[in-house]
């Protein structure tokens, strides 16, 4: 691999790396460490401030080599195939060397001898040059066009630029070729990412390029139309010239929701995607603040745009359009959602506590073995905790081991093992809403908005007597949380408190809060702008930061907690029960209740959901053998099955009457809640009936207290419960209880019940 790839490849990999290292003589020390033996000794014996003069070194280092092998071989061919003397040609006279310098389109330079400035018709400092030494930024270049154009004499012919001799470009490369970074800290240039016909690409605003390009790749990757010119064009640059004779005519990028189109034209694979120059820029009226980095373009009907350069966590100056552009309600909030949490969280109405059991001694626990690669990942982590002042370095009694779990996107995000802290932690009651309660408040509801919190957790802090008993054990030393951690028993209900503390004006009114997960809800567009932006003002006055590619918005169906949330009603949602549907054939008594557990969560959705797992359900029972027979995986078969064609079901409407329709046999009971439907069941018994009628009292009554319903059953005898003279304990015991509801007994043919 030659210097230059290399180099590529080192600056490619550089930009998934954090911004410790990353700048300056520690970016230089990286890429030292990588070059061979040979490199590496020769320029050793230097100083070099920036990682650019390193660079600069080891191709001068390596073109020499070259050179002298190249002078070798070329001997001992000639030894070999003759016993005369080598004959070296004059090079070309100084009038020579003046004539060519004057051939070219000639244009005036930006910065003499800075970065982003130009060399006329393409030559290049000699490796004795003073400024060869100095780090090449950005792209520059001078376009000539082959044949009559302005600026030359109708008829007259100019040759291309040459590179000068002893410089070659390098593989044939153009010079900007993997450089994002030197264009990023360039003075006079400035980068950023843009939409660029609706797909994301890298664009470099350089005041020392006279016209814009675009890569090739990009533009066939994303069909942007080229058209062939009746002429070739030569693309002058520091390190050679470039022939072309593609265009893009038209190319529209959209700069903080505004258009801009011009015109590009094609040039081989580069690290950057466009590059703008003088022609375009001249166009769009653009002025570049280098101090403050920003950028100020001129619209063609007249509006102003204006973009700033941010420094993200790697380590280029980027310049990106705000991504809630063209959000509604949302765009106006754009500090709701930050790249990253600013710092540490304020003080606020809750703090996180850790009470332990009286007599608890401090609890210390060794650190658990890790592959090579996951102590690169702790590292990182430890890191970019650090820089945000989510942990410190700690000297607690207290230590638990790091581990390892998988997120949804495959990577890995790492937790402190936190079980020997749990058990001994007075347990905090406050209570988790109950999920079917909060479907219950969408009913009528046609437009959503979900938003999820930015590490939510990492937003509240622990009281600082307790932040010694967070401390977590890794080869870099102890650390403990100065901030709410993953893995802590009391977390969720610490959260959960203050999500209701902060939106308890708004609950049961448009908005539905789980822990982190926040979902507004409303019955026309009109009122779900007003509600929207109550949220976010909210969450701005209150410092709550949100993950942008974790929100919707403006939806008419929505997922939240595991179910897809229309006005239609409820369904299950298709990705979560994936996991059931790939559940192999259970071998332990462990395996059926996991699966049973995992199913039971949408029971609602299968009708006669104990009677199709009861054979399954029998394996929980105390001393019964696992064998697992035809009829147990019939019934393992048939919940799966049932969960890919569940029903909708709608949403209750506390305004209207209810039905019930109930059935009840020794093997079991049964109900059904319903409002403007039917249903069909039988009945046998008078106890039998009666007990079906308290047990859907019982688990409906938070829908049926307080509201007319009406109980349909082809048992007559029932409806003389009240007025009858003997009753049995048990009669006696539901009287009570159903005395409380308003219920009016209906009697119909057994037929009509199916």
């Amino acid at each position: 691999m030659s210097v230059t790839e290399y180099r590529d490849k080192f600056l490619q990999l550089a930009g998934y790396a954090t911004c410790r290292g990353g700048r300056g003589r520690g970016k230089a020390r990286k890429l030292l460490e990588g070059l061979n033996d040979e490199l590496q000794y020769r320029s050793m014996n230097h100083t070099f401030p920036s990682f650019h003069q390193l660079v600069d070194r080891a191709l001068f280092t390596e073109r020499k080599r070259q050179e002298i092998e190249e002078r070798k071989r070329k001997y001992n061919n000639s030894s070999s195939s003759s016993n005369t003397r080598p004959r070296f040609s004059r090079g070309p006279s100084s009038q020579q060397q003046r004539a060519q310098g004057q051939q070219g389109y000639r244009y005036r330079r930006c910065y003499r001898g800075q970065p982003g400035s130009s060399y006329v018709s393409g030559s290049v400092p000699s490796a004795d040059h003073p400024s060869h030494h100095k780090p090449d930024y950005g792209c520059w270049a001078l376009l000539q066009v082959q044949g009559n154009q302005r600026g030359q004499q109708s008829g007259q012919r100019q040759n291309p630029p040459r590179p000068q001799q002893g410089r070659p470009n390098q593989r044939g490369k153009p010079p900007w070729q993997g450089k994002l970074e030197s264009a990023a800290e360039a003075p006079n240039v400035v980068l950023g990412t843009f939409p660029v016909n609706s797909h994301p690409a890298t664009v470099l605003f350089d005041t020392g390029a006279t016209h814009s390009f675009i890569t090739k790749s990009y533009a066939e990757q994303y069909n942007i139309p080229i058209r062939s010119t009746s002429r070739p064009m030569v693309v002058s640059t520091p390190g050679g010239t470039l022939s072309t004779s593609l265009i893009c005519p038209r190319v529209s990028i959209n700069i903080r929701g505004v258009e801009f189109c011009t015109k590009l034209i094609i040039i081989g694979s580069a690290g950057i995607d466009i590059i703008l120059g003088m022609e375009t820029l001249a166009k769009w009226d653009v002025r570049i603040d280098c101090a403050k980095r920003t950028v100020h373009l001129t619209a063609p009907d007249g509006q102003k745009v204006e973009v700033s350069a941010t420094e993200p966590s790697g380590c280029l100056h980027q310049m990106e359009a705000k991504p809630t552009e063209g959000i509604r309600v949302v765009c106006e909030y754009p500090d709701v959602f930050p790249e990253e949490l600013p710092g540490m969280p304020p003080d606020r109405e809750v703090e996180f506590l850790i009470e332990l059991l009286p007599g608890t001694a401090p609890i210390a626990k060794r650190q658990y073995r890790v592959a090579p690669k996951e102590q690169e990942l702790i590292k990182e982590n430890i890191d970019e905790l650090l820089g945000k002042g989510f942990i410190r370095p700690s000297s607690s009694p207290w230590a638990f081991p790091v581990l390892f779990v998988d997120k949804k996107d495959g990577s890995r995000r790492m937790c402190v093992d936190y079980r020997a802290l749990n058990d001994v932690t007075i347990k905090n009651k406050y209570p988790l809403p109950r999920i079917d309660d909060l479907f219950d408040q969408l009913q009528g509801a046609c437009v959503f908005s979900k938003i999820d919190l930015r590490s939510g957790y990492h937003q509240m802090k622990i009281r600082p007597s307790d932040i010694p008993k967070t401390a977590f054990i890794t080869r870099f030393g102890l650390y403990e949380y100065t901030v709410m951690s993953f893995g802590l028993t009391n977390a969720p209900a610490y959260f959960m408190n203050l999500m209701n503390k902060v939106f308890m004006e708004y609950l049961d009114k448009f908005v539905v809060v789980f822990i982190d997960d926040i979902l507004i809800y409303s019955k026309m567009e009109e009122e779900h702008e007003e509600h929207l932006r109550l949220v976010l003002q909210k969450l701005r006055d209150h410092k709550l930061y949100a993950k942008l590619s974790k929100c919707e918005f403006w939806l008419d169906q929505v997922p939240f907690l595991g179910h897809i949330v229309s006005k239609g009603g409820i369904i299950v949602d298709p990705s979560k029960i994936s996991s059931v549907m790939d559940w192999k054939v259970p071998e332990v008594v462990k395996e059926v209740r996991g699966f049973l557990g995992l199913a039971g969560y949408y029971r609602r959705f299968i009708e006669s959901f104990s009677r199709i797992a009861k054979p399954m359900t029998s394996l929980l029972e105390k001393g019964v053998p696992f064998i697992w027979t035809k009829e147990r995986q019939a019934a393992f078969d048939e919940l799966k099955k049932r969960l890919t064609t569940a029903p909708v079901l709608t949403l209750p409407d506390l305004t209207k009457s209810f039905t019930v329709y109930c059935d009840a046999s020794k093997e079991g009971l049964g109900c059904v809640l319903m409002q403007e439907g039917k249903h069909e069941v039988n009945y046998p018994t008078h106890d039998a009936e009666l007990a079906f009628v308290v047990h859907a009292m019982k688990i409906w009554r938070h829908y049926l207290f307080g509201n007319r319903c009406e109980i349909y059953t082809d048992h007559k005898s029932l409806k003389y419960i009240f007025t009858q003279n003997e009753l049995n304990m048990r009669q006696r015991r539901w009287l009570e209880l159903i005395k409380d509801y308003d219920w009016r007994y209906i009697t119909i043919r057994g037929k009509l019940m199916w």
